[in-house]
């Protein structure tokens, strides 16, 4: 039997006042339905017209509802200009929670705001609600995931130490002490608290957004994708939500649904330019064909491409002057001429119908790649002549980036494991990279240039 639909507007419109226990009902309202969703969008209209000609006293209530409607439309910063107008206790926690959604957003939020004046108002505020009376458990749980999210995990581990007996059954208090435990990178342990969240409160968005990211992390994507859809039922959706998902829908082909979870992004905060750019490259791909077994073809001729040399039985005459042209791959063989190679001191035509014979057999021809404008270069070779912290730096791993999902996806489809290899690779060549487009590209070379590094062509 289906439950009848919770009537919004008598619970933000009709009532003069706005409590905290009607929060509650408001998101399991908003988790019924679109339906749903679009009459609280109709009743933020409605109380704004009332704001417009409301006397003193009445605005102040009618500013907390408008702040926590945005707040679970997902437009926070509106949500937090009206919370900012409103008195009492619920209005200081929910200040409290808008804050923290923006300070802890990180890499999905505009890159150039202060996501530590964001948790310092945060806290601020529930140290406000606090004292007004708010839930003290709750409002020390909020206060403890602050203290995470400024680096202070001491003063956070004592306050959960605290509430530990109290706290036993509280899906919030597992909440935290799994991003403690993800702070300090005990991944299972942080798993396992998120999934006692999940297992007390099924509507715990933050550890449903936890677990997606930690399957995501491992490349479980089907799981990963499951968690973050759960996530969409129960507002506020988070940034991070979106992006990954948005990204995990496009790495399987769902391009019409990355365009949605795009374009949410872009409604929530028309400011942020990456979701523009998100949006732009997703709605291309609309109209993209894409073909698996073509893209395979394509990655076992690359995967030739890069056999080496040595692999093969040759003279040593051969072998010596490959060697010294700095020919390592087959793949180098088809960017040079026979010209070329017949240049070379002491190579004849007897060697040249040696590497012939072993280009034929797999496919390939010297000087292919010409044929195609490509020129010939040397290609992936380490550098020469570096100093040993030079060295260190091209051997770091990768994901000492902190690159995006999109981007850092790409990184694994084109097995880059250091920032050596990465710098080993042109442009065009991630740009070719699936569901690689300009707004990586440009990420990637970012994050590089904070190593004094580059692509190579760049």
């Amino acid at each position: 039997m289906t439950e009848p639909l919770i009537d919004l507007r008598a619970l933000l419109v009709e009532r003069e006042d706005f409590e905290g226990g009607m929060v509650s009902k408001l998101r399991e309202g908003l988790a019924q339905g679109p339906n749903q969703v679009r009459a609280l969008k109709e009743i933020t209209d409605t109380l704004g017209k009332r704001l417009a000609v409301a006397a003193a006293p009445q605005q102040k209530k009618i500013h907390l509802k408008l702040g926590v409607a945005f707040y679970y439309l997902g437009h926070i910063r509106t949500a937090v200009e009206h919370l900012q107008k409103a008195d009492g206790p619920l209005a200081a926690f929910v200040l409290g929670q808008a804050h923290t959604y923006l300070g802890q957003a990180r890499a999905y939020a505009d890159p150039g705001a202060d996501h530590a004046d964001h948790l310092a108002e945060a806290a601020r505020a529930f140290d406000k609600a606090e004292k007004s009376g708010y839930a003290a458990q709750l409002t020390q749980l909020q206060k403890a995931g602050v203290q995470r999210l400024q680096g202070h995990l001491g003063d956070a581990k004592a306050i959960l130490a605290k509430l530990k007996d109290a706290a036993a059954h509280n899906a919030e208090f597992y909440y935290q002490e799994g991003g403690v435990a993800e702070a300090e990178g005990d991944i299972p342990r942080a798993a396992k608290m998120y999934s006692r969240a999940v297992e007390l409160e099924p509507r715990h968005a933050g550890a449903l957004f936890r677990l997606g990211f930690l399957n995501d992390q491992q490349g479980n994507d089907h799981e990963a994708i499951g968690f973050y859809e759960r996530c969409l039922k129960y507002p506020p959706v988070g940034k991070g939500v979106l992006y990954n998902l948005g990204v995990l829908y496009e790495d399987n082909d769902q391009y019409d649904k990355a365009t949605d979870c795009f374009r949410r992004l872009n409604r929530a905060d028309p400011r942020d330019e990456r979701a523009k750019l998100f949006v732009k490259d997703a709605e291309a791909s609309l109209s993209m064909y894409y073909s698996p077994e073509d893209e395979q073809v394509s990655l076992q001729f690359r995967q030739v491409m890069e056999v080496p040399i040595t692999d093969f039985e040759l003279s040593v005459r051969s072998r010596n002057c490959l060697k010294r042209m700095n020919i390592r791959t087959l793949g180098d063989l088809t960017r040079v001429t026979e010209s070329q190679l017949l240049a070379s001191k002491n190579f004849g035509e007897t060697s040249l119908d040696e590497i012939k014979v072993i280009m034929t057999a797999k496919g390939l021809r010297i000087g292919q790649s010409l044929e195609q404008g490509q020129q010939y270069e040397f290609r992936y070779r380490p550098q020469q002549n570096l100093s040993p912290e030079e060295q260190a730096t091209l051997n770091k791993p990768v994901s000492d980036l902190n690159l995006s999902v999109r981007a850092r996806k790409c990184m694994n489809r084109l097995q880059i494991t250091t920032l050596g290899e990465l710098c080993q690779r042109t442009a065009d060549e991630l740009l070719e990279a699936k569901n690689f487009g300009m707004t990586s590209l440009t990420e990637v070379r970012e994050r590089l240039g904070q190593y004094n590094l580059k692509l190579r062509g760049d």
